[in-house]
């Protein structure tokens, strides 16, 4: 590849409260370790964002952060260029709330989204969604289980046109943590145009650096089949086994989708 592959990082000064600018460094790494050239590309409150990035990146914030945020981004005609063509994107918590459809202040103002994930977020009342969360993927080509910590007080409901990222595991006691909030054990959601190339979730984490099979499926929505990752030495070898996670070709990616669409 004679280019690098660009992954673009949205407002990180209003969108990184919870460290979620980690990803765009975790997808830059394991482009890294494979050999791959890889670049960050940090879009500022003034930049504009670039239509032709490989990845997008979409972090947390309170919700000021993400009001400046939501009209800052949907007035930007490269992002609204970059998803109408179906360029990878994950969204984390007020990035998830952004991308849908609207989204509603604790004070009661409804506020349009970009339309990206037919999601629409309401404030829960009552205490805060805090603690960790670990879910079984719903996403075809997403193996193992998802883990992150949420820290949020809406509750989202998903559209026809969206579908679920995951669903809460349940302990026995209970399901592990409160996804969306809704009731349904549904944690996060997807685009359910195309391949799905949007991806929200309520998880901190960073989201990508504790689920690296996730962090790869978005690489390869991107790029097609990765080649194999060397992980430095000096790692321990249960984090070497854990960070090479199984690698997806296009192929498996659309037939795991077939699959799940004829269950």
């Amino acid at each position: 590849m004679s280019e690098p592959v660009t992954i673009v990082l949205l407002l990180p000064q209003v969108l990184g409260t919870y460290g979620d600018a980690g990803n765009a460094a975790v997808l830059a790494t394991r482009l890294r370790w494979r050999g791959i050239p890889g670049e960050v590309l940090t879009v500022g409150w003034t930049d504009a964002v670039p239509a032709d990035g490989d990845v997008y990146v979409l972090g947390g914030g309170e919700d000021a952060a993400q009001v400046l945020a939501c009209e800052r981004l949907r007035d930007s005609i490269g992002l609204r260029r970059a998803l109408d063509r179906g360029a990878p994107t994950l969204a984390v918590c007020a990035g998830l709330q952004i991308l849908g459809t609207a989204f509603t202040t604790a004070d009661g103002t409804r506020v349009a989204g970009l339309g990206a994930l037919d999601v629409e977020t309401r404030p829960g009342g009552g205490p805060r969604r805090i603690g960790d969360v670990v879910a079984e993927p719903l996403l075809p080509g997403l193996d193992g289980l998802l883990e992150g910590f949420e820290n949020h007080g809406g509750i989202t409901e998903l559209g026809p046109d969206a579908a679920p990222l995951a669903r809460l595991r349940d302990s026995g006691r209970g399901p592990v943590g409160a996804g969306n909030g809704t009731g349904d054990r549904l944690e996060g959601a997807v685009s359910d145009r195309g391949r799905g190339t949007v991806i929200g979730t309520y998880l901190h984490g960073p989201v990508l650096a504790r689920n690296p099979a996730l962090a790869d499926l978005l690489l390869t929505r991107a790029l097609g089949e990765l080649p194999p990752l060397e992980v430095p030495d000096g790692i321990p070898a249960t984090t070497a086994a854990r960070l090479r996670a199984p690698r997806r070709s296009e192929h498996e990616l659309r037939t795991g989708a077939r699959r799940r669409a004829g269950a």
